[in-house]
């Protein structure tokens, strides 16, 4: 089985918005980050800020995740370009695969597919974060050989204590 990116649509970006708000919303009050009340606009402004054009906006290429034994979208893929130590470089901001078809390896070769998509747009490598909670994601990175760079930690302190 092989999985390619493909160029994400105004149908499926419309829908990838509508579901990735409250999935980041989530995401954000699980790590601490945020509380729950009035996570989704937090999360919605987020998407507003860093995609004011949709799809249209520079230097962000959103694709679908494709099953290419059957052409059918499994998920998706963000990367918006970004300057690490004076080079260019595609971030990733967001990955995900469709529930039912996670741990089947479609992460595993979008991930590798966007290898070859970011050396053909002249980038010289690819960075993320992973949420502290997302053990299974940190692990994915790992094994296809990202390495981490950077730890923010945190300790909740009891305030009777």
């Amino acid at each position: 089985m092989t999985t390619g990116l493909r160029p994400m649509s105004e149908e499926a970006y419309d829908e990838y918005v509508n579901n990735s708000v409250p999935n980041y919303a989530r995401e954000k009050v699980a790590s601490g980050e945020w509380q729950e009340e009035a996570s989704v606009e937090r999360a919605r402004d987020v998407f507003n800020e860093m995609l004011p054009q949709g799809l249209d906006t520079p230097d962000n290429y959103l694709f679908e995740v494709i099953d290419e034994w059957n052409d059918t979208a499994v998920g998706v893929l963000w990367i918006t370009v970004r300057e690490r130590g004076g080079q260019k470089i595609g971030f990733i901001c967001d990955v995900y695969i469709d529930s039912d078809q996670q741990s089947k390896g479609h992460a595993s070769r979008a991930l590798r597919a966007l290898e070859d998509k970011v050396r053909s747009m002249g980038l010289s490598g690819i960075g993320l974060e992973v949420f502290g909670h997302n053990e299974s994601a940190y692990r994915l990175y790992k094994r296809l050989g990202y390495v981490p760079v950077n730890f923010f930690m945190f300790k909740t302190l009891d305030l009777q204590g």
